[in-house]
């Protein structure tokens, strides 16, 4: 029950600081650009557009919405309140994955993708990953300019690999890799059980390191800044 608290509590959040009215509005202006791109493009794109942007809303939006509790000193109720700190992340995890799949779906129906439960299963699956980081990175800071600075070696191990797979041009081993499993995944593909025990895997690592980072950042109570 807490968690579906957490959940409600977030989507409201969410939707009053105009999360899901940007969203509407970048969905249009993507499935804009791509239905105006010629047909053989339009798979890749897809795949590019659904891993950088609802796969990884997490990632960017994590920071200001933590920076706002923190701000607000909401850490300290948190700490005083029954909710745990897994209930907090998986709140948020699944508030921002449920936007992430709904743009996807649009993205992927839009483009012609085919295996969209696999699309929708990778969107899902890197969606978690950049959220959890999002939450471990923004529980360690107090300003959104570190959680900018922090997050940059996040990006570029997170994109770089993953849009050079999409082309082919990574060695052969790096397939394991889980950014590149979730790749694989949103571009319509099945990748191989290991990469999606690896990829599963590092998720749960994530989970744990984001319930000891909430944690953490409960226990200081320390406030932050936009």
């Amino acid at each position: 029950m807490r968690v579906k608290a957490m959940f409600l509590a977030d989507m409201r959040f969410q939707a009053r600081y105009g999360f899901y009215f940007l969203y509407a509005v970048l969905t249009v202006v993507y499935g804009m650009v791509l239905y105006a791109l010629p047909e053989g493009w339009r798979e890749k794109a897809a795949a590019i557009l659904i891993f950088s942007d609802p796969a990884s809303m997490g990632l960017f939006f994590m920071g200001a919405i933590v920076l706002l509790e923190k701000s607000q000193r909401t850490p300290w109720a948190f700490a005083a309140s029954p909710v745990r700190p897994m209930e907090y992340v998986i709140g948020k995890v699944g508030s921002l994955s449920a936007v992430s799949l709904a743009v996807a779906a649009v993205l992927a129906l839009t483009a012609g993708v085919g295996n969209l439960p696999m699309v929708l299963l990778g969107t899902a699956m890197a969606g978690g990953m950049f959220t959890l980081s999002g939450i471990v990175v923004a529980a360690k800071i107090s300003s959104l300019n570190q959680f900018i600075l922090w997050t940059v070696p996040v990006e570029v191990v997170g994109f770089v690999p993953a849009v050079l797979h999409l082309f082919g041009i990574t060695p052969d081993w790096l397939r394991y890799y889980p950014v590149n499993v979730c790749m694989e995944m949103v571009s319509g593909a099945v990748p191989s059980p290991a990469g999606i025990f690896v990829a599963a895997a590092w998720t749960a690592v994530l989970l744990g390191l984001s319930g000891q980072a909430v944690l953490a950042m409960w226990g200081s109570g320390g406030g932050g800044k936009l």
